[in-house]
């Protein structure tokens, strides 16, 4: 019987709480509508702090968690680095400086949103963020090959979700509950299998 290969892992870590700090704020003041693509670049193709793998297994956690998903993901991480101390530093470097920033914007939003640029800008930004999530879901895709459930498995959990969500207008904790767990407990149930082996 062949060992399994290694586990594919990243070549980098964070030297301090105040590099984490730094690198999610960097990713925060990137991502107008939405930092999830920003981040899958910045830890993953940028710093090589995390594998494809690794970023797809954190945001899969990150996301099944209550919260959103990317302040779930940047507290693991950090806690994963550097305890309580990365986990405070990957997340005030999220929020913070970018919570600032909201809030003058709402200020100014709330003086000049009757503008039609403005209204237009919106409608831009949220096509713009759309097509984000997309191509990050594309530059994950490849992570499949080494998920327990397989990549055509894999595919079609997506392709489910997909259309219980956009096409019959499903609610998310609804399809979290059957897709979600369902995919949850074959992965598992293979990795039993496998280990059985």
């Amino acid at each position: 019987m062949s060992a399994a290969p290694p586990a594919e892992t990243a070549t980098a870590a964070p030297a301090s709480p105040l590099a984490l700090w730094r690198a999610f704020n960097r990713l925060a003041l990137q991502g107008f509508g939405g930092v999830l693509p920003v981040a899958q670049h910045e830890l993953v193709e940028r710093r090589g702090w995390l594998t494809r793998a690794e970023f797809l297994e954190l945001l899969s956690l990150a996301q099944v968690l209550p919260g959103p998903n990317i302040v779930n993901l940047s507290l693991m991480f950090g806690w994963r680095h550097f305890g309580w101390r990365g986990a405070a530093a990957a997340l005030l470097g999220l929020v913070a400086v970018p919570t600032l920033i909201v809030m003058a914007l709402v200020a100014l939003y709330g003086r000049f949103s009757d503008l039609a640029p403005v209204a237009g800008a919106l409608r831009g930004m949220a096509a713009v963020a759309a097509g984000l999530v997309i191509a990050t879901g594309l530059k994950l895709l490849p992570a499949l090959r080494k998920s327990p459930l397989g990549w055509l498995p894999g595919l079609a959990v997506a392709a489910l979700s997909l259309l219980l969500i956009v096409g019959l207008h499903w609610p998310l904790p609804a399809v979290l509950g059957s897709v979600g767990l369902g995919s949850v407990l074959w992965a598992w149930w293979r990795l039993g299998a496998g280990a059985a082996k």
